[in-house]
């Protein structure tokens, strides 16, 4: 994909995505009126976990707290019967805790707006960073997941080898009116069409632009 057809191609991929379901972090953002700590915690139960199988779990969670300093109040084991079945759900508990102390103790129990404060969080990633920066701040950065990074890859828009460096690219060529929505379209588009192991290739409106790196079987 050359560097002028991200605009067509970022056009066909908001055309798609609107016939599969928002991310459960969008979701969130949406019903929370974009509450920055229930992003974060979100964004932390999302890692490794199905979106179907966090939104119960956020729910659940939420239910019984939805801020800081009702959250440390939980007992650890609440909060991993509430999260389970959650990837690594003990993990999580010690850092939601983790979370809630620091942001209580350092930041007066808001959630910081800085990418470089979020990645001192306990759990807390540049992935999850970038989220929250975006989606509960409204400020630009670019999150990167492994549908990100995967189909950037294969579009031949970059040429990485890791989600980070991947940001790094992106940051550097994708044009700044698009870094907020980026992950939440290619997400969709990753887990519907454009999967790890043969790909929808006779189904994408993209393949035009599509330089299909690394595909060697496809549907």
């Amino acid at each position: 994909m050359r560097q002028d057809q991200i605009h067509a191609a970022i056009r066909i991929v908001r055309r798609e995505v609107r016939r599969w379901q928002e991310p459960v972090v969008g979701v969130v953002a949406r019903e929370s009126g974009r509450d920055p700590f229930r992003i974060l915690i979100s964004c932390l139960l999302s890692l490794r976990t199905k979106d179907k199988t966090t939104s119960e779990a956020g729910a659940r969670l939420f239910a019984l707290a939805h801020t800081p300093a009702a959250l440390l109040n939980l007992p650890l084991k609440t909060i991993e019967r509430a999260i389970y079945p959650v990837g690594f759900y003990r993990t999580k508990a010690r850092s939601i805790h983790a979370i809630c102390r620091r942001l209580l103790d350092v930041y007066g129990g808001t959630v910081p707006d800085s990418i470089e404060e979020l990645v001192t969080l306990s759990g807390v990633g540049r992935k999850t960073a970038n989220l929250v920066v975006t989606v509960g701040y409204g400020k630009p950065g670019i999150c990167v997941d492994i549908h990100v990074h995967r189909i950037c890859n294969r579009w031949g828009y970059v040429k990485t080898g890791t989600p980070e460096e991947t940001e790094e690219a992106l940051r550097r060529t994708l044009p700044k009116r698009y870094w907020i929505t980026f992950n939440d379209l290619l997400v969709p588009y990753g887990q519907n069409l454009c999967q790890p192991v043969s790909p929808f290739c006779s189904r994408c409106k993209l393949i035009e632009y599509c330089d299909r790196i690394g595909v060697t079987k496809s549907r």
